[in-house]
């Protein structure tokens, strides 16, 4: 068992630190901007809550992050209060943020200045993989560390990677939003040409998702898709995010994203729908309003 914080408590971060406390069952404090939330998890999953990031990281072997995005972590963690200036020396911050490969870096190196040890590690799954502890986490910083933390990481995973040095979770996170950006518009367009065609969909997909054109996101979200309901899974606003430091990097690298640039405009088009908090599947709306 292990002393353990959790710094976030959303629709991600609330799931993953109960599966730290009941399924690792390792001793969890817990931090929230809003007090009241961190003040239910502890009361549900018997553990503990702080008033700052400082106070949930003191004396915790391993120090979890799960916020919204750069600004976010950088207040959580480098902030007047943040968790770097409780932790102690030999411990480890693990990110779980959606976040910039700089910001990894930025946060790796105030770490070691501090005798910390850092790895980003973004998560995919999504609410219901938080939910039920099967998360995919990519991680990025040093071999012996990622060792360390990885049997704890494993509370709420059900894939761990370690893909490079500092920065490369990150960066493997977006690759895998490229991916996703591509797939669910592809998906959309083909479950709109179908019903215009008047093709019965269920039937369609029950053959088509045998063969090459399967995916996850097929299987997965065509039946909420095809009833036009998209409360279901990772909101547009949050994608929008994650496309949008995807693009900032494809800059710096020199990639070159055409299909995630266009669809990161349709994602813009369900906002302006107000699709906000629907979910990615929503491109479809946008073919069929």
């Amino acid at each position: 068992m292990a002393k353990v914080a959790f710094i976030g408590l959303g629709v991600m971060g609330f799931p993953m630190a109960g599966h730290l406390k009941t399924k690792g069952g390792h001793d969890v404090t817990v931090y929230n901007r809003t007090p009241a939330k961190a003040a239910a998890w502890a009361e549900k999953f018997s553990g503990h809550a702080a008033p700052i990031p400082a106070e949930a990281a003191a004396g915790a072997d391993f120090v979890f992050v799960c916020v919204g995005n750069d600004e976010d972590l950088r207040s959580v963690t480098l902030g007047v209060s943040g968790a770097l200036h409780g932790m102690k020396p030999g411990s480890v911050l693990i990110d779980n943020t959606t976040a910039s490969a700089e910001v990894a870096r930025e946060l790796y190196a105030a770490a070691k200045e501090q005798g910390v040890d850092f790895i980003d590690a973004p998560v995919s799954g999504g609410q219901a993989g938080a939910e039920n502890g099967i998360l995919t986490v990519m991680c990025g910083g040093d071999e012996a560390v990622f060792e360390r933390a990885r049997p704890v990481i494993d509370a709420y995973a059900r894939m761990v990677g370690l893909m490079g040095p500092a920065g490369s979770g990150q960066l493997t996170k977006m690759v895998n939003q490229i991916c996703i950006a591509g797939l669910v518009q592809g998906l959309a367009e083909a479950l709109h040409f179908g019903k215009r065609a008047g093709l019965d969909i269920e039937k369609v997909v029950e053959v088509i998702s045998k063969g090459a054109a399967g995916s996850w996101q097929m299987e997965n979200r065509h039946k909420t898709m095809n009833a036009g309901k998209y409360d279901f899974g990772f909101a547009v606003d949050w994608m929008r995010k994650d496309l949008g430091i995807v693009l900032t990097e494809a800059r710096r690298n020199g990639a070159k994203l055409p299909v995630t640039a266009v669809v990161d405009q349709f994602y813009g088009d369900v906002q302006a729908m107000g699709g906000n908090r629907w979910d990615t599947s929503s491109l479809l709306a946008r073919l069929e309003k």
